[in-house]
């Protein structure tokens, strides 16, 4: 599939099944980006687990596809971006899947596999913790804090104003999570000079339409969670504590040389840690 449709909305895919030199048949991988990225951050994952026979989705998802940008932070209620990735393993004709998300796409994972289990194999979270986790951190560590990006995401068009016209002070804030230059360079390419940042900070302003009694169910499916280091944006303590929210086998991995940005860095070890939890 190249692409798939959901509530009047066209989304982008990355599928290696539209490649006959890959091989498909051990399952299928769904791969959710996170902020401000697009299924490209997979790009360097995808061929290590194409390799060793699994199918790989990427989706470009709400506010990033260009046909799939609604207006108004409502609709980027966390039920929606989740109804989305239903809907894509549900059109693929995959069965359960084989779920990873990193930063935001983590979040979505969470919610996905709390909410239907039905769909997911496996769960890989990246960088960001349980959403109860997340929580817990708040009270047992810095995390607040490292936080205060989502609380000025709430304003109107200041930050994508500031993208454009003060750009240091977002790169600043990348930088700060561990993006280095190229990184920026291709995030200004294919986010900001493609319209597509408010879409993807219309995440954060779609939090305050969460349902906390949903998305912080505890997880049945088998889970592992990745974390680095060197993350400047979430908390040692918020990875440590998300195990006491998963109800089947669960492995927490930290990688001690690793930044935030664990798809693009760090890509060998991570498809290893997603096979691992696949196959074992």
């Amino acid at each position: 599939m190249e692409t798939f449709s959901r509530a009047g909305l066209t989304f982008d895919v990355v599928d290696s099944s539209e490649d006959p030199s890959v091989r498909t048949d051990k399952g299928t991988v769904v791969l959710l980006h996170g902020f401000p990225q697009t299924s490209h951050s997979w790009r360097l994952v995808t061929p290590i687990l194409n390799q060793r026979g699994y199918r790989t989705i990427a989706p470009d998802q709400r506010g990033y596809s260009p046909q799939a940008r609604p207006r108004g932070r409502f609709a980027y209620r966390i039920s929606e971006l989740v109804s989305d990735i239903e809907s894509l393993i549900i059109q693929s004709d995959a069965g359960k899947v084989h779920l990873v998300g990193h930063d935001w796409g983590g979040q979505v994972a969470w919610a996905l596999a709390a909410t239907r289990p039905d769909l997911v194999e496996t769960l890989t979270s990246i960088s960001v913790p349980h959403p109860a986790a997340f929580v817990a951190s708040i009270k047992q560590s810095d995390q607040l804090r490292r936080s205060w990006y989502m609380g000025a995401f709430q304003l109107p068009a200041l930050p994508e104003w500031m993208a454009q016209v003060r750009p240091q002070i977002f790169e600043k804030m990348l930088t700060d999570t561990g993006m280095d230059e190229a990184m920026i360079a291709d995030t200004y390419e294919r986010v900001i000079n493609t319209e597509s940042l408010t879409g993807g900070i219309n995440w954060y302003r779609g939090l305050p339409f969460a349902n906390p009694k949903k998305t912080g169910r505890r997880i049945t499916v088998p889970t592992s969670h990745v974390w680095g280091a060197g993350d400047g944006a979430l908390t040692r303590r918020g990875a440590e504590l998300t195990g006491n929210y998963v109800n089947a086998d669960y492995r927490l991995h930290i990688l001690e040389h690793a930044s935030h940005w664990i798809p693009d860095q760090n890509a060998s070890e991570l498809a290893e840690i997603i096979l691992d939890r696949i196959e074992n």
